[in-house]
């Protein structure tokens, strides 16, 4: 039985270059950063997390509710073949239950603050607003997109950014947690507009500074699955 199930939906991307000696004091032992057109990238993602239970049982007041993360991607090699992977540098929802167990026992990065997600769907456009109350201050990703989804190009950004479907985190500096993230490709909305509205060096730590002055290398909005996270492996060697 898979440990957690769930529906993601209406996942919105802002995606980042960044200097990859940024990054690499987070990179899990045995993996390494992952490339994209030889550029290094970060992602503030925000998402609908639904339907959700935990080894097939629903917790009460935590089935549906938002995320906002800060992740990049690394690569694994196991011998055979490369798997490629996302790391978060922290997840935030408003659930407490679910920040505990992903902590606890995936040695994740989950935080708890007050949020919201707002939608406004119309015939000419769909809106999506993500946002957390940080220190009395509203920090935002909203974007508007068109109301079709289509596919994405083999090889695009877009596909670099959402094709991870594995997750790693530290154990320690010698060991790694591995888990799979199984889901079918999604499809893609048009982005029409988009606005970030955050504090990356307050929420994230000074070396993210830079992120809250620029403008993002790419926006993505996906229609989004149903989705199941697989039990947890050890890397050690």
């Amino acid at each position: 039985m898979s440990f957690l199930t769930a529906s993601w939906k209406k996942l919105c991307f802002a995606n980042y270059t960044i200097d990859p000696e940024i990054l690499k004091p987070y990179v899990p032992a045995h993996t390494e950063l992952d490339f994209y057109e030889g550029k290094c990238y970060v992602s503030l993602v925000g998402f609908l997390f639904d339907d959700v239970k935990l080894k097939g049982i629903t917790i009460p007041f935590h089935k549906r509710f938002e995320e906002i993360n800060l992740r990049f991607y690394v690569k694994y090699f196991n011998g055979k073949i490369w798997k490629r992977g996302t790391v978060f540098i922290s997840e935030i929802v408003r659930k407490p239950a679910i920040a505990w167990v992903a902590n606890l026992l995936y040695n994740e990065q989950y935080s708890v603050f007050k949020m919201h997600y707002k939608h406004d769907l119309t015939d000419e456009e769909n809106f999506f607003s993500y946002g957390l109350d940080f220190e009395e201050n509203w920090q935002l990703f909203q974007v508007a997109t068109a109301t079709k989804t289509h596919n994405y190009k083999p090889g695009s950004i877009t596909e670099f950014i959402t094709e991870h479907f594995w997750g790693y985190s530290k154990k320690n500096k010698n060991q790694t947690w591995e888990y799979e993230v199984r889901h079918p490709i999604w499809e893609a909305y048009k982005v029409l507009d988009y606005e970030v509205i955050f504090d990356f060096g307050k929420i994230y730590g000074s070396k993210f500074n830079e992120l809250s002055t620029r403008d993002p290398d790419s926006v993505q909005c996906m229609e989004g699955s149903a989705i199941s996270i697989e039990g947890k492996k050890l890397i050690k060697k």
